[in-house]
């Protein structure tokens, strides 16, 4: 077994230098049988190149100025007026600051958010078409918009604790960065509406960033003089688009597929992954690489904070339920939004940039229960469905997840058989919480006991603190 810095890296130096084009990796696979596309995917010729598929755009927009020119930068902006920003615009700012939202070089401006809310894609000046399904914006209030049009230079600065935003001469530095300005009006009923298909109160990220947000969305490109930093023990997972397709080259990898997840790992996803990448390997891969993306953003108060769910998917690797040699594991900066089908297009998006040309979709991915009713909000099929023939990712192919269960007969993970479906017992995730809160095992073979005793003791500082959930630190 490989050393655990195979799959965990233990420096993430900034890489400032332009990225190469290169050709797409592009292989045949069954997503959807009743899809067209599915069908044109079946008929199509298996080809395996070995460069890793383009970004959105044909290149990574990374916005992180050189050293040398940060200093003039931050004196520009010494006497500007302030703004505060919320953590979400700060882990927004990381997101395109990094490139996860190439080609979008900034906030939004009124037509690329109209866009895609309307159209969940952006086109760009050449015609083509890539996807873009979530807004990325940042809300001000009546008063800052009031400081903004009064302001001589028309800029503004903008503070949270010891990061900035600022703008001068049109030009707006949003935490260390600047940013050419666009203010226009926050539609936010139908903001909400929209990207989540109700406006039932409860959703977390619209109570969280948008409810109370101000009534006026700013927009332009972005300038972003520092690396995001969260000093939090976990920056060194914290890989960019552009450090995770040097670390993916170094590996030779010549297939990448993306899981994305938001809670502990058990051994269901393990035996999706590693069949995952047998099939890759049926399939004419020759080196077929795992990334282990775990979002690092905003998320609800009863799922499991970042910190706790990085030391769960450590002990997977030391366990050896995952092969390090053959997974990548790193941070993905985004807020969770809960916005089913809408946000998985964003989640799967963001991983083309990042190298990744599969993408594994579950059951109900980025679905939450109703806020108000006792139902899932998203048919749990629709997300797949979507992504199959969502605008601007015709060149992901969806890796659609076959269901796994505990079966009682062979005492562990394995595919569920609806042939014999009394030999099968599914374990929620709600269950899970409820035996690790309780100090209780769940079935040998459900998950590795490392793993395991990370949940139960981080409910176990729960009652010992007794807070709901432990607070995570914000970047710095």
């Amino acid at each position: 077994m490989a050393s655990m810095s195979t799959a965990f890296p233990k420096t993430t130096p900034f890489l400032s230098h332009p990225l190469t084009k290169s050709d797409s990796l592009i292989a045949t696979t069954v997503s959807f049988p009743s899809s067209a596309r599915s069908r044109s995917l079946r008929r199509a010729t298996l080809r395996v190149r070995s460069a890793l598929i383009e970004p959105d755009g044909g290149k990574l927009v990374e916005l992180v100025v050189p050293e040398t020119r940060r200093r003039e930068k931050k004196h520009e902006a010494a006497d500007l007026p302030r703004v505060k920003l919320t953590a979400i615009d700060l882990q927004w700012m990381h997101v395109l600051s990094e490139g996860w939202a190439s080609p979008l070089r900034g906030f939004m401006r009124e037509a690329e958010f109209l866009q895609t809310l309307h159209f969940n894609s952006l086109r760009l000046d050449d015609g083509s078409v890539v996807n873009m399904s979530v807004p990325i914006v940042l809300a001000i209030d009546d008063e800052q918009k009031a400081l903004i049009g009064e302001s001589k230079r028309e800029s503004i600065f903008a503070s949270l604790n010891s990061i900035f935003i600022v703008c001068f001469n049109k030009y707006a530095l949003v935490c260390f960065g600047f940013l050419s300005i666009e203010i226009y009006k926050h539609p936010k009923e139908e903001r909400i509406a929209r990207t989540w298909g109700t406006t039932a109160p409860g959703l977390p990220f619209a109570e969280e960033a948008i409810t109370n947000a101000g009534n006026w969305l700013i927009g332009g490109d972005l300038e972003v003089l520092e690396p995001v930093k969260y000093n939090d023990g976990l920056d060194r997972f914290r890989l960019s688009p552009f450090e995770l397709r040097k670390e993916l080259e170094k590996r030779g990898a010549d297939a990448v597929f993306a899981f994305q997840l938001r809670n502990p790992v058990h051994n269901g996803h393990a035996l999706l992954m590693t069949d995952t990448r047998r099939r890759l390997l049926e399939m004419g891969y020759k080196n077929p690489i795992l990334l282990l993306h775990p979002l690092g953003g905003f998320t609800k108060a009863d799922d499991v904070p970042l910190s706790w769910r990085m030391k769960q998917h450590e002990k997977v690797l030391e366990d050896g339920v995952l092969d390090p040699e053959t997974t990548v594991v790193s941070i993905f900066p985004s807020p969770m939004l809960y916005a089913g089908p809408t946000e998985v297009q964003w989640h799967a998006k963001a991983r083309i940039n990042a190298g990744a040309n599969f993408y594994i979709v579950g059951r109900d991915p980025a679905g939450m229960g109703h806020p108000v009713e006792k139902r899932d909000l998203y048919d749990a099929d629709h997300g797949k469905k979507v992504l199959s023939m969502a605008p601007g990712l015709e060149r992901l192919n969806i890796l659609p997840f076959r269901v796994a269960a505990y079966d009682k007969t062979q005492g562990k993970m394995a595919f569920f058989d609806p042939s014999r479906a009394q030999d099968f017992l599914f374990i929620s995730g709600t269950k899970m919480r409820g035996l690790a809160k309780n100090k209780e095992s769940p079935p040998d073979g459900f998950m590795c006991p490392g793993g395991w005793k990370v949940l139960v003791d981080y409910y176990d500082s729960l009652s010992l603190s007794g807070n709901a959930r432990l607070p995570e630190k914000v970047p710095v």
